[in-house]
């Protein structure tokens, strides 16, 4: 039996779909089970789980073989952010996963986490990876770069609801994204190689783009110019700074977007491609199959 924790997010609800179509017996936790119907509709086992309450999970363990950690909480906001759910919570759950003799145990990392990051969801996810590693319990970390699907639905819902995007910074800074899909296959590969047990997969996308060339790709297939307003970082870091205790959901996406546009986030994908036959997806693909159908503006079309 498979649990995957975080089953109506994009990561996880991807990887049961995949486990349960190979015939694979899935069981997701959530913490609203009416999120994850078509799971259920599928054949998924689904039980109501929250990772900040720790007496739920010893039901969601029961017979489970492999947990699929993929819940997250960033930005965050009330009771249900990233030192309750990724932090806390996740501790809870490899203790509980120990307690229930599960054996084995797939974290979803993030690429670049450090104890010294910048971005505080960084520093807890390397904190939880360090204890995971402390637990003595069987895993694989995987270490994803930035999910396109998100951020072409972020930049995506700007662009045909208004023709414009906001980006903080100067826009030019490369970043790799990575597909949902593409993680997702990775997760099911490394579940059946025992060799790779015990170590940390990086996995990024096929290219580094920046948020000018993402703006681009929406502008030629939406076909209508983009706006682009900025953000000056020297605001974004004084917001973020100010907004840390008021509205630290805010703080904690300013200070992301700033490491965005600051930081070395280019990734060469030759060497995962090396261990693990995947075809990657490029950000125009997905944007397209998202987007294409939009219906375009008229008078402002660059086609």
């Amino acid at each position: 039996m498979f649990l995957i924790v975080g089953g109506s997010g994009w990561l996880g609800g991807t990887v049961a779909r995949l486990l349960l179509a190979q015939g694979r017996r899935v069981r997701v936790m959530t913490r609203i089970p009416a999120k994850v119907d078509n799971l259920a509709r599928l054949g998924a086992d689904v039980v109501a789980g929250d990772l900040r309450q720790p007496e739920t999970l010893r039901q969601a363990l029961n017979g489970v073989e492999v947990v699929i950690a993929a819940a997250h909480a960033f930005p965050g906001e009330g009771e249900n952010n990233p030192l309750t759910v990724d932090n806390v919570g996740n501790r809870a759950l490899i203790d509980a996963a120990k307690a229930a003799g599960v054996g084995h145990f797939v974290f979803t990392s993030m690429l670049g986490v450090r104890d010294n990051h910048p971005v505080d969801f960084y520093r807890i996810k390397y904190g939880v990876e360090q204890y995971l590693h402390a637990s003595r319990l069987s895993y694989t970390i995987v270490r994803p770069s930035f999910f396109m699907e998100p951020w072409a639905v972020r930049i995506g819902e700007q662009v045909v609801e208004k023709g414009e995007v906001t980006i903080v910074g100067h826009g030019h800074n490369p970043i790799n994204f990575v597909s949902v899909d593409d993680v997702a296959s990775l997760v099911l590969l490394i579940l059946d190689r025992p060799e790779l047990r015990g170590r940390a997969i990086k996995i990024g996308g096929p290219e580094n783009l920046t948020l000018h060339q993402v703006a681009a790709i929406f502008e030629q297939i939406v076909g209508r110019f983009v706006t682009k307003r900025y953000y000056s970082l020297e605001r974004a870091k004084a917001t973020s700074i100010l907004m840390r205790k008021i509205n630290p959901a805010l703080s904690r996406d300013l200070a992301l977007s700033v490491y965005m546009d600051t930081a070395d986030l280019a990734f060469d994908s030759t060497e995962t491609l090396r261990v693990f036959p995947l075809q990657l997806k490029r950000m125009e693909g997905i944007i397209r199959q998202r987007y294409s159908a939009v219906t375009r503006v008229p008078g402002t079309g660059v086609a």
